[in-house]
């Protein structure tokens, strides 16, 4: 593989700056490692770290080795990454102890992964115990694995082989594995870039965490493809990114709209340089008018482009285009990508007129192979025309923008996150007190959205509201937790059993000034 160009990472608080042949000697290094733990074509590796250098390394070396990316959350507990872990069959777990205070192999104590080998952390805060190994010594385990080996392995991978596996809740809460092909993914990843504007004079700040479909396919692999330069920012500090984009020159910035909201209410905006900035790609909620023309008249940028996608498309599917004006940026997430199909249909899978609203559907080079190891669950999301049924419900107008109005699936969206509420009531039930939980999302002018949990209390307690917000954001990830509990008699249930959430989303509204 050809690494033709510059590329810069940034390591912890020093500056590492690799050329792109630099780095492809990193990433032999890496499959060569991979190669001598014993990994096989289709084997599950496991990241689960924060945006680094060493990520960008971990992942190359793995796809090169023909394993398969399953990517895990930073924001996960314990209990949400072994389940992962074991439903893969991960062999090989890629991750740091103590970024924000966070100790990801002890979180897995107590957790039955028969399937996973090796734990490798890519950085620490003191020594690496056992049975975990340092980054270091795995790449010096692979130092007796002959180059021949690795070139012979790399060229082994084929467009049609899998090259990640993204987890996605869906309505029964338990995580879905999504499969994508490397075909599918640097033809679709190539296509968004091209209608963005990315090109390999950009320097790409890489906010958008890794972990997710955003930062590794709209991130890593748009910087791949089109050859520029790739600044990983492992947490968010306005001053911090202002800082490094004063002075790399940073010029894309992707985020959700509650990015560019945090920086332009910064005390310190007016000493923040931001004359270097020309592409901007938000969505995953709603984006006011006035928030695209303030990232244009205010922050600089040339180019702001709002999107829809969903992990089952390869993370993408409608665009913005670079000539839209600010109103349908901020209304729409844009027509249908290049070589892609999206329509709105009804509940007989008819196409419905401009204005109607209706199912999303999408049908492309862009659409899953399927979900892993689960046939019946396939079948249900791609129909036999090859639609892949979104469960969201949109309304296009008359010129092909869609606009997103309502979810069949339950679902909210935190902070540019999707929450799923059957997981998290799955969840929020192994707490002693709760025998009962329905949750919902609610408005919050910076998340976009948080989660409402109502809870029965189970016989004979009486539960906290703080203590369940506080268990909860032990348990789980601090998107998923919710902001309020409310606790109450019954929850209302329809004829058919299920819980009539708009009831409670009535209370919530009656209930707010």
């Amino acid at each position: 593989m050809p690494w033709p160009v510059a590329a810069t990472a940034r390591r912890s608080s020093t500056a590492a700056r690799w050329t792109w042949t630099a780095l492809g000697r990193e990433v032999d290094r890496a499959t060569a490692a991979y190669l001598a733990a014993g990994v096989e074509p289709g084997d599950r590796v496991a990241i689960w770290a924060p945006n680094c250098a060493e990520w960008v390394v971990a992942l190359f070396g793995l796809q090169c080795a023909g394993a398969v990316l399953v990517p895990l959350n930073t924001r996960y507990k314990g209990a949400e990454a072994a389940d992962i872990l074991a439903r893969s069959r991960a062999r090989v777990l890629v991750t740091v102890d103590g970024f924000l205070g966070n100790r990801y192999v002890g979180m897995l104590d107590g957790h039955d992964l028969p399937h996973l080998e090796r734990i490798v952390v890519l950085r620490a805060e003191g020594p690496v115990a056992a049975p975990a190994e340092s980054w270091e010594a795995f790449l010096a385990s692979g130092e007796g694995i002959a180059h021949e080996a690795v070139v012979e392995r790399r060229s082994s991978v084929r467009p049609e082989s899998t090259a990640d596996l993204l987890f996605t809740s869906g309505t029964t809460g338990k995580p879905k594995g999504v499969i994508c092909g490397h075909g599918q993914l640097l033809r679709t990843v190539a296509t968004w870039a091209n209608v963005v504007g990315l090109d390999d004079t950009d320097r790409y700040v890489a906010v958008n965490p890794f972990f997710h479909s955003f930062g590794y396919k709209a991130g890593i692999i748009a910087w791949l493809v089109t050859g520029g330069t790739l600044l990983p920012v492992p947490v968010f500090d306005v001053p911090e990114v202002m800082r490094l984009i004063a002075a790399e020159r940073g010029s894309m910035l992707p985020g959700a709209p509650t990015l560019y909201q945090t920086i332009l209410n910064h005390p310190d905006r007016d000493q923040l340089d931001s004359s270097s900035l020309r592409l901007a790609v938000t969505g995953a909620a709603s984006v006011p008018v006035s928030l695209v023309e303030q990232m244009r008249d205010d922050l600089g940028f040339d180019t702001v482009i709002t999107a829809y996608g969903l992990t089952e498309a390869c993370g993408f599917a409608t665009m913005c285009r670079r000539s839209d004006d600010a109103t349908t940026i901020a209304t729409t997430a844009g027509r249908s990508m290049p070589g892609i199909e999206v329509q709105v249909v009804d509940d007989d899978g008819a196409a419905l007129a401009a204005g109607e609203a209706g199912e999303v559907v999408v049908r492309g080079y862009n659409v899953m192979a399927g979900y892993f190891e689960d046939p019946a669950a396939t079948a249900e999301a791609i129909d036999a025309d090859g639609w892949l049924h979104t469960g969201d419900v949109g309304v296009m107008d008359d010129r092909g923008n869609l606009r997103i109005t309502d979810r069949k699936k339950d679902l909210f969206i935190c902070g540019g996150f999707n929450a799923y509420p059957a997981e998290i009531e799955n969840l929020l039930l192994d707490h002693p007190h709760i025998a009962q939980v329905a949750v919902i999302g609610v408005p919050d002018e910076r998340m976009g959205e948080v989660g409402a949990a109502f809870v029965v209390a189970t016989t004979g307690t009486t539960p906290d509201p703080a203590e369940i917000v506080a268990w909860a954001r032990e348990h789980m990830a601090n998107f998923k937790a919710p902001r309020t509990v409310h606790v109450i008699d019954a929850l209302p249930f329809n004829a058919g059993g299920k819980v009539m959430k708009f009831e409670l989303r009535n209370r919530i509204q009656e209930s707010t000034p």
